[in-house]
């Protein structure tokens, strides 16, 4: 393995990394950790303060950094611009954990002593619908790359990145798995946005004789991998999937509906025929490749805790 010195990143230890901040300790109620950890996990108080406050003071000082470069652009332009949104990119598999990383993300920030508003948006609702990855022959690939409606997502982020005071994005719903038609939600200025996803590290693939000129991650500030090893996220998203049958799927409305009535031993086989097929494919092909394109990566071990930050050097 290379060492760090020939690294383009910086690894810090768990331990090394939660000596590093300086701010007061957090101390949330068992609720609000239920709210902020999902469906699985095992977040506690503990690791919010040694993981995600350090990281948290690490973003402020790239935030603050940012405002202080555009002052200075201002007055070199002689223009009196407005602060953009300072956009954070999580990516990492399915069931790693990064809607969790993005609700602590939000809610941490959001108690900065400014209290910027923070926003999430995920990928989900730039999917293309149902009706359309059937046509397409993708529905089987949902999630993977050619599933998405880049052109929309990429038009989004560049209205946001214009300084639109109101920018709306199209909403998905887990309970029917697919986009809600003629349904948004407004985006309207704020002060951080973490765009969440599976897909948002990736670079675009050609599409005839044309390659896409523009990134998804061209318009962050900054990005976040979640990773883990392999067989830890299979594991994450057989026991998601079994706590989600008892729960989302035993909705009748859900899509999923027929598996309420699974049993353990069946709904295991089912999540990790869909696994194989689907997620690790995509895991190995799609996202992995995209790690090292991250700023920071977060490194997860088997039970949900961060291990290891990687911070890339500058």
């Amino acid at each position: 393995m290379t060492t760090e010195q020939h690294s383009t990143y910086i690894s810090l230890s768990r331990e090394e990394w939660a000596t590093l901040h300086s701010s007061p300790a957090f101390q949330l109620s068992e609720l609000e950790i239920k709210t902020l950890q999902g469906t699985i996990g095992n977040l506690t108080n503990e690791e919010i303060n040694q993981i995600y406050v350090p990281l948290i003071q690490y973003l402020s000082f790239n935030i603050q950094a940012m405002k202080q470069l555009h002052r200075v652009r201002n007055e070199f332009l002689q223009k009196d611009t407005k602060n953009l949104p300072f956009i954070i990119g999580v990516a990492g598999s399915v069931a790693v954990g990064k809607s969790t990383t993005s609700r602590i993300l939000q809610s941490l920030l959001s108690n900065l002593p400014e209290k910027p508003k923070v926003e999430i948006v995920t990928t989900d609702g730039f999917l293309f619908s149902n009706a359309v990855l059937k046509e397409k022959g993708l529905s089987d690939k949902k999630g993977f790359p050619e599933s998405y409606d880049l052109k929309v997502l990429i038009e989004f982020l560049t209205e946001i990145k214009s300084g639109n005071p109101r920018v709306q994005a199209p909403v998905y719903s887990h309970l029917h798995y697919d986009i809600i038609p003629n349904e948004y939600i407004d985006v309207c200025q704020p002060d951080i946005i973490i765009v969440e996803g599976i897909n948002v590290l990736q670079t675009p693939k050609q599409v005839g004789d044309s390659i896409p000129s523009r990134f998804v991650s061209d318009f962050f500030d900054i990005s976040i991998y979640v990773d883990a090893e392999e067989n830890h996220i299979l594991n994450w998203y057989l026991e998601r999937f079994k706590v989600l049958k008892e729960t989302a799927f035993a909705q009748p409305e859900s899509y999923f509906h027929r598996y309420a009535a699974l049993s353990d031993t069946e709904a295991e086989a089912v999540a990790t025929d869909i696994w194989n097929r689907i997620n690790k494919v995509n895991l190995e092909n799609n996202i992995l490749p995209t790690k090292f394109r991250a700023d920071i990566i977060i490194e997860k071990g088997i039970n949900h805790q961060v291990e290891n930050i990687r911070v890339r050097k500058i």
